[in-house]
């Protein structure tokens, strides 16, 4: 398990007086704010103020960034909290920190290849599965019917995709 976890991205300047638009890829999209400082992927840590809903995410105001210029700036940053401050996952839930770089292990114990993203299109979670075997990487429906198993102590998600697939 990783230390930090991406919790947010900037994706720019949003006005003139400094605020950024902010991305939050929370369950609860507001609780970035709880977890600060944040630490961007450019090395600073920063404090966050959301100031008001837009569309896409927040508007905000960082600790240390006043101007236009330097918000425009941060257009990309990903903004990381500690894994400590963040809620404790329930029973069959997983920070997608967790799942990436995994190994993929078939029902009979065959590896298959390793996680290297999880995506939600809308419909549910997908794990895209980069092997050894395979030209291309793979979406595998991340649903108890594909994916019975996870074991992130052994590192190894057990996968039981659909006829196919692989």
């Amino acid at each position: 398990m990783t230390e930090t976890v991406c919790v947010g991205a900037i994706a720019g300047s949003y006005g003139v007086r400094g605020e950024v638009r902010l991305k939050s890829f929370c369950a609860d999209p507001e609780a970035i704010a709880e977890y600060g400082p944040l630490t961007g992927d450019n090395g600073a840590s920063y404090s966050v103020t959301l100031t008001r809903p837009i569309k896409n995410g927040f508007a905000a105001r960082l600790g240390g960034v006043a101007t236009k210029e330097e918000a425009d700036a941060l257009k990309g940053v990903q903004l990381f909290a500690p894994r400590d401050r963040l809620p404790a996952t329930e029973e069959d839930e997983f920070y997608h920190a967790d799942l990436i770089g995994l190994r993929v292990v078939d029902t009979g114990g065959t590896e298959i290849g390793t996680i290297r993203a999880v995506m939600d299109h809308g419909a549910g979670d997908l794990l895209e599965i980069k092997g050894p075997g395979l030209k291309n990487t793979v979406l595998l429906p991340f649903t108890r019917a594909c994916v019975p198993t996870v074991d992130l102590a052994g590192g190894k998600v057990v996968a039981d995709p659909p006829e196919g697939l692989f």
